[in-house]
């Protein structure tokens, strides 16, 4: 990370008065193709899966990679994605920054410097014109939250527009290591999907082991986490509770702290954007901001921006028990 990523984090909440368009063009034919094949495939799976699993296949080897493979990619996203590459929450060094971004990449949300992109001109405009994904901007009658509710949770995906990378990812395009693993995006999601095949193949010893683990390590658990994401984006805007002082609709919605990682303390990170840890008060249970605590005690994570009291109260709606 440069200093370059320092002025965009310290600018999120001013990025409306950039000279630069929001959006740049839009997706290719082939690439908006295989956004509705990522999207629609293994949510298909997910359908499958419940009845599936009274009929065949599942077992602990499929349970066991999915498992891994859902926390290993999931934290790609929560630790690589959003809190370093969008926030600058935390400095690490090249091996630690490339691994992040290909597990991040392994979740099948698309490439980091697009996902870091959207996320950032979601931060500038939350709740308002501009955000690429809010549930209010249909209005808040039942009718309009009900259509807001899909356009935030995964509707917004189908929109061919792609946001400005220039303007809001300009210090990640300076970083050539990073554009050149971005642009590999297709070779880490084919990686995503064909190693629990092979892995479940070698494990059993069987063509049947490898399809089961496919199925459920692969396709089930991407659609999984494609969903848990998706949540904080939809659900984490609508109900939930508001501690702290935030310009939008954020809120804390514990019921998804554990499958998030600890990105629905949601209201607590859209209050203090760079915080290294969202779960700030007594119980919030915050995975990612442990994983970053333990890379810090191993000397592979500096500057880690975390909460503190005078940090808390400045942002604080009713009084927090620390």
């Amino acid at each position: 990370m440069t200093a370059a990523t320092e002025r965009v984090v310290a600018s999120e909440a001013r990025a409306e008065s950039g000279p630069k368009p929001l959006t740049a063009g839009t997706r290719p034919f082939v690439a908006q193709l295989s956004v509705y094949v990522f999207v629609v495939v293994p949510f298909i799976a997910l359908l499958a899966a419940v009845p599936a699993a009274w009929g065949w296949g599942l077992g602990w080897v499929d349970v066991t990679l999915a498992a891994v493979l859902y926390v290993a990619t999931g934290l790609g996203v929560t630790v690589g994605y959003h809190r370093y590459f969008t926030h600058g929450s935390f400095k690490t060094n090249r091996g630690v920054k490339l691994t992040l971004a290909i597990a991040g990449m392994m979740a099948v949300q698309g490439p980091v410097i697009n996902w870091v992109a959207d996320h950032r001109r979601h931060h500038a405009y939350s709740d308002r014109e501009g955000d690429p994904h809010s549930p209010w901007r249909f209005g808040s009658s039942p009718v309009a939250l009900a259509k807001g509710f899909w356009y935030a949770h995964m509707g917004w995906l189908f929109q061919r527009d792609l946001t400005n990378q220039d303007r809001f990812a300009p210090d990640l395009l300076k970083d050539r290591e990073l554009v050149r693993v971005n642009r590999l995006f297709p070779l880490w999601t084919a990686v995503s999907l064909v190693l629990p095949a092979v892995l479940g193949g070698l494990i059993t010893w069987s063509l049947w082991g490898a399809f089961t683990a496919f199925f459920w390590a692969g396709l089930v658990r991407v659609s999984l986490l494609h969903h848990v994401t998706w949540s904080v984006n939809s659900i984490c805007h609508m109900i939930g509770e508001r501690p702290f002082k935030s310009r939008d609709r954020a809120a804390n919605f514990w019921p998804l702290a554990i499958l998030s990682f600890g990105e629905s303390w949601h209201n607590s990170h859209h209050a203090d954007p760079t915080c290294a840890r969202h779960g700030v008060l007594r119980g919030q249970l915050d995975i990612s901001a442990r994983v970053i605590w333990f890379l810090e005690k191993l000397g592979w994570a500096w500057k880690v921006r975390w909460p503190n009291d005078k940090r808390l109260a400045r942002i604080a709606v009713t009084k927090y028990k620390s």
